[in-house]
């Protein structure tokens, strides 16, 4: 299964916080699935991290490549096919990481690992 994961719980899994279902903690650590992680994530993180809103979020700012690659997840470019996608959504959910990564989800045929209930509005397939 291809999975590609939402903010939270890129950052629940390396926090082995407790709010990551076991269910999506299991199909993260099988190894029969790709993860991917999007560029909005890097973006999301940086963001948060600097407004105040992701306070000791600053081990993941700095070492995001080498988390990624330490944990055998594949990193996931923003295209302008996602672009266009991610602005052309009629829904009124006005959040740029969330439309990304429901665009990139649709595109890629990647199910999104996420609990926003937000996101199943965008007729995404999601997984928690």
């Amino acid at each position: 299964m291809k999975l590609l994961l939402d903010t939270h719980a890129l950052l629940w899994w390396w926090k082995d916080d407790a709010r990551l279902s076991k269910r999506a903690a299991a199909a993260i650590a099988d190894e029969a699935n790709t993860v991917l992680v999007s560029a909005a994530s890097a973006w999301e993180i940086a963001t948060k991290h600097r407004i105040g809103k992701l306070p000791g979020a600053e081990i993941a700012v700095r070492d995001f490549n080498t988390l990624i690659a330490s944990d055998g997840f594949t990193h996931l470019a923003i295209t302008h096919q996602h672009a266009l996608k991610a602005g052309a959504f009629e829904s009124a959910h006005r959040d740029p990481f969330d439309r990304m990564l429901v665009a990139q989800s649709l595109i890629e045929g990647a199910t999104l690992v996420t609990d926003d209930a937000v996101m199943k509005g965008f007729r995404a397939r999601c997984f928690w």
